[in-house]
Order: C-alpha cells, then sequence, then structure tokens
C-alpha cells in the first residue's frame, strides 16, 4: 500500500510544478485539468503524509520505551498511535480504491411506470416526488426535462435533471425496478396489487465526452403542452431529437422556447449516448449486456414498497426500514448511505483479491 501512496504522492508533486509552468498558466483548458487533477490527490496525499509521520512518531516512541526518563511520555504516545495507524490505513484503503469517473457528475433521471397501469403511473408520480424532495433537502437544483401525465395524478413518463456536483455518486444505485404492494384506491375489495415503476439515472455527459455529429441527428418540432401539460401552444416550440446511429429518441416540451426545448433535449441525448457506449463497452469486457433497469417485470425488483406493513426492503442488500411516509417525502439518505457502503465494501474486496492474485 505504501508504494502506492508514494507513487501518487509523487503525482501531485509533479502536478503542483507543472501548474506553476509558464506554458501551462497560459493554457486555460492545461490548467484546468491539472487543477482537477490537483485537487482529486490533494486529500489522500494529505492523508499520506499524516500516515507516514504516525509511523514515523511510533518508531520513535518505541525505541524510547527502554528509557527509564521518558518511558512514561512514550507508552503514552506508542499507545495513542498504535490505535491511531490502523485507523488511518482503513481510510486510506477506502481511498484507493477506483472511483467511478462519473461519481461527481449530475444526472438525468427518467422515471416510467412499468407494469401495473394506472397504478403504477401513481406510484411513478410518488417516486418522482420522492426524489425531488430529496434533492430539495440537499438544495439541489432540479430542472424538469420532460413530463406526461396519465390524467389521474400519475406519470406516464418524466425526465427531470439534478445539477449538483456529486448527485451521481448518491443516486446511481436508485436505477432499477421498484415495486409497489398496495390497496390502490380503485379496488373496491381491498385486495393489494403489485406493480412496478423503472427508473434510470444516467450521468450527465460534457460536449467534450460525447461528439454529436450534426448529419448523425434528425431534427423535428411540434406543437407542445406548456411545463405540466397544462395547455396546448400555438407554436411549434417542442423538440424531437433522433440519433441516428444508436436509435435513441429524445423529445422535449417543458419550456416555452424552441432553443430551451432544444439545449435540454441535447444535454438529454449525450447522456443516454454516453450511457449506451458505457454499456456497450462493458458488455464487450464481460460478454454480456446488462440493461439498466431490466424489462420492469415484477420479479426483476431492487426494491419494494409494502404500504400494508410500512416496509421499504431494499433486496440488494437486506436493507428494511419502516419509515414509509418520511421515506417517500424525500427522507432516503440512510438507504442510499448503506448502499454506497455496500459499494464500497465490494470494490475493496476486489482490491484486495487482484493484489493476493
Amino acid at each position: 500500500m505504501l508504494e502506492k501512496l508514494n507513487e501518487i504522492e509523487k503525482k501531485y508533486e509533479q502536478t503542483d510544478l507543472a501548474l506553476q509552468d509558464p506554458g501551462i498558466v497560459t493554457n486555460p483548458s492545461e490548467m484546468q485539468r491539472l487543477g482537477k487533477q490537483r485537487a482529486e490527490l490533494e486529500p489522500i496525499v494529505t492523508l499520506t503524509r499524516q500516515y507516514k509521520k504516525a509511523l514515523n512518531d511510533y518508531s520513535e516512541a518505541e525505541s524510547l520505551l527502554g528509557d527509564p526518563d521518558l518511558k512514561e511520555l512514550a507508552q503514552a504516545d506508542y499507545d495513542r498511535l498504535k490505535a491511531e495507524i490502523p485507523e488511518i490505513e482503513e481510510k486510506l484503503k477506502l481511498m484507493l480504491i477506483p472511483k467511478d469517473p462519473n461519481d461527481e457528475k449530475s444526472v438525468i433521471i427518467e422515471i416510467r411506470p412499468a407494469a401495473g397501469g394506472d397504478e403504477a403511473g401513481l406510484f411513478a408520480a410518488e417516486l418522482y416526488r420522492m426524489y425531488t424532495r430529496y434533492a430539495e433537502r440537499r438544495r439541489w437544483k432540479v430542472d424538469v426535462i420532460e413530463f406526461e401525465e396519465t390524467g389521474i395524478g400519475g406519470i406516464d413518463r418524466v425526465v427531470f435533471n439534478i445539477d449538483a456536483k456529486g448527485a451521481y455518486s448518491q443516486l446511481k444505485h436508485e436505477s432499477g425496478v421498484h415495486r409497489v404492494q398496495r390497496v390502490p384506491a380503485t379496488e373496491s375489495q381491498g385486495r393489494i396489487h403489485t406493480s412496478t415503476v423503472t427508473v434510470a439515472v444516467l450521468p450527465e455527459a460534457e460536449e467534450v465526452e460525447v461528439n454529436i455529429k450534426t448529419e448523425d441527428i434528425e431534427l423535428s418540432t411540434f406543437c407542445s403542452s406548456s411545463a405540466g401539460g397544462q395547455h396546448m401552444q400555438k407554436n411549434e416550440t417542442a423538440i424531437r431529437i433522433i440519433h441516428k446511429p444508436t436509435g435513441i429518441v429524445v423529445t422535449c416540451q417543458d419550456e416555452r422556447s424552441q432553443q430551451q426545448n432544444k439545449l435540454k433535449a441535447m444535454a438529454v441525448l449525450r447522456a443516454r449516448i454516453y450511457q449506451f457506449e458505457q454499456e456497450k463497452a462493458a458488455a464487450e469486457r464481460s460478454g454480456l449486456r446488462k440493461g439498466q433497469v431490466g424489462s420492469g417485470d415484477r420479479s426483476e425488483k431492487i426494491r419494494t414498497y409494502h404500504y400494508r406493513d410500512g416496509r421499504i426492503t431494499d433486496h440488494r442488500i437486506n436493507m428494511t426500514t419502516y419509515n414509509m411516509a418520511t421515506f417517500l417525502d424525500g427522507d432516503i439518505q440512510e438507504m442510499i448511505d448503506a448502499l454506497v457502503t455496500d459499494e464500497q465494501a465490494k470494490k475493496l474486496a476486489e482490491s484486495q483479491e487482484q493484489e493476493v492474485a
């Protein structure tokens, strides 16, 4: 581990020197890249230096235990550092885990009802509210891109952007099939129905990350309803974009300006192409392709919301909580933290297995 830490420290020092190079200072894009790199390396380098000092102090304290005049003071330092060093090592191990390059990105979330008809649409609306309330709790900006209602208070489809650094690291585990078990308002005999909703969380892609050629897209306009689908506009402000190479179709009609709708639609298109390319690369590496949300079948669930018991269970980590009302009001951080911790534990285990191999 110390060898890896020394390499990181050396890279940090080289980056620091490069930022002072007159040739680099006049290159804004390179300055931005190196500045970002330095900021990413700084926390682990700071902890590495703290770790090295602790090891050195521990060695000195151990050597002084035989000195009658300094033994008492040395013993106190020795005991403190003996407990402190393993704690620092655990933190460093977690920091050495390869990071998801998308973790710091903003996100685009798409929610659709899957199995269950109108009931699925109603639950899709509740999940949409849950994520927007969560964003409010975090003081994150939410921007609706596309919103299609079912007419009875449900949602047929909603696409929205959460613009916040690190949003993807927190919300990426929400991708998948969410299953709800409850008695629908339309059920006269009190029978519990099972419905599903699919959630896709995409990292927002920058223009430099996804190069979309003009000749590869087909753009059309149409008359849209206003935000929330309240009334029809007479002007063709809504945008539909088809990406010919992948067949991806994006529409946006939330804004009153055609240009604003185009900008939003292009942001969604970049995110979907970016996700498409990532899945394609992963498929080539693993020999199989696994979609983010599956087919939406009731059996393909990542989480179940059981209303009668007030129970929410995440099946990936076998975590159950009984705070249905507050959970659906956006109080989901405890579940998110558990999923992030599980991801880190798995990555750490994989890293250690690779070292042994």
